[in-house]
């Protein structure tokens, strides 16, 4: 697949709200989830951007509020440098070419995240988890709203 958009700078990209559908799937035992919702990126003190996503997860049947806060701080050449809330390194951010792959050892787990950019209004995430107990795969859709 070679549709993908350059973004020259990512965090103006990104700026605004965004609709969320997240399609989660268990490779080991079969289970299916998913999480529909929205993702504000706002002005974030210091530069950067603040993403907010909130919204509502169904796993195993069960539906429950999901949330989660990020910090996407400006890197060099347009690219991000994304943080968890508490400010620890998650990954970085390089759309120029439309399509990007971030890696990120947690504890066993290693999270490996495919982005790639369709247009003006919507992009994709993939992440695939991979440890001892887990193998999942994380599939986001993202809309701009407005």
């Amino acid at each position: 697949m070679g549709d993908f958009r350059p973004v020259p700078e990512v965090l103006t990209y990104l700026s605004g709200r965004w609709r969320a559908e997240r399609a989660v799937r268990d490779l080991t035992g079969g289970d299916t989830g998913r999480f529909t919702g929205t993702v504000a990126f706002g002005p974030l003190d210091g530069g950067g951007l603040l993403h907010e996503e909130s919204g509502d997860f169904t796993w195993r049947g069960v539906t429950r509020p999901a949330e989660r806060t990020l910090r996407f701080l400006p890197g060099p050449g347009g690219t991000a440098d994304v943080r968890f809330a508490d400010g620890r390194p998650f990954h970085g951010l390089d759309l120029t070419t439309g399509r990007y792959t971030a890696v990120h050892p947690c504890a066993a787990d290693l999270y490996r995240g495919e982005f790639t950019v369709r247009d003006a209004d919507h992009w994709r995430t993939v992440w695939r988890v991979r440890g001892p107990a887990k193998d999942l795969e994380l599939t986001t859709r993202y809309a701009r709203v407005g």
